[in-house]
């Protein structure tokens, strides 16, 4: 413990820090915005409560498309019930999509489970995000989301040009990790993640990451 003076100028010191990553992220930000895009000619087909889709049609008009690669197979736990742990904290916290349709973008989860177990487990968690199925297609192996050792998480990023789409952007593991709020709000606390990962202070609570991450109607507390 310190008195105010001496905390407001550590505060000070580490706000100095935090306005430079801040800076460092939005050049970041800019550097993606230039990257160059890879035209997507091959043609995949989606199932949605509607019937099938086009890639084409998950854009609703937009010209931008964010899709979540949503782990939920025979090879992932909770199968085949429930998806990902991880990535359904993930889904939980996506914010309203009014938001990204206001900046003429869309956003959808797309999994390789078959539909009827996508829309069960989408009533069981409450949401109303977008879901669809790529059950039966290569959609998954061509974005490396299924590969022969495992299942992959991440985000894809589509750019729209009338009919023609094109790849701009994807990432995997920390780079979905904006997407959910509870992570930089437990790094605003003094314990933060309470991950084993973590440079933190001698006797603060840690687990193995990963370990506590449950389905929302699944913590016991």
């Amino acid at each position: 413990m310190v008195s105010l003076g001496e905390w407001q100028a550590a505060r000070k010191k580490l706000l100095a820090k935090e306005k430079a990553m801040t800076r460092a992220l939005d050049a970041l930000s800019a550097e993606r915005r230039r990257l160059p895009m890879v035209l997507l000619d091959k043609k995949y087909v989606f199932d949605g409560p509607n019937g099938k889709l086009s890639l084409l049609d998950l854009f609703e008009g937009r010209r931008q498309l964010i899709l979540y690669h949503f782990m939920f197979s025979p090879a992932v736990s909770g199968w085949p019930s429930a998806g990902c742990p991880g990535c359904s904290l993930v889904i939980d916290q996506i914010g309203h999509l009014a938001h990204l349709h206001a900046r003429d973008t869309s956003f959808v989860v797309v999994s390789i489970a078959p539909l009827a177990n996508i829309q069960k487990y989408k009533k069981r968690m409450g949401w109303t995000v977008p879901w669809f199925s790529s059950s039966g297609t290569d959609f998954n192996k061509d974005f490396g989301r299924t590969t022969p050792e495992e299942e992959i998480f991440g985000l894809s990023v589509f750019f729209r040009d009338g009919k023609h789409i094109n790849g701009s952007t994807s990432t995997i593991a920390a780079g979905v990790r904006p997407l959910a709020t509870a992570w930089p709000l437990l790094a605003l606390t003094p314990l933060g993640r309470q991950e084993t990962w973590e440079d933190s202070p001698a006797g603060w609570p840690q687990t193995p990451p990963f370990e506590w991450w449950e389905r929302h109607d699944e913590y016991s507390k």
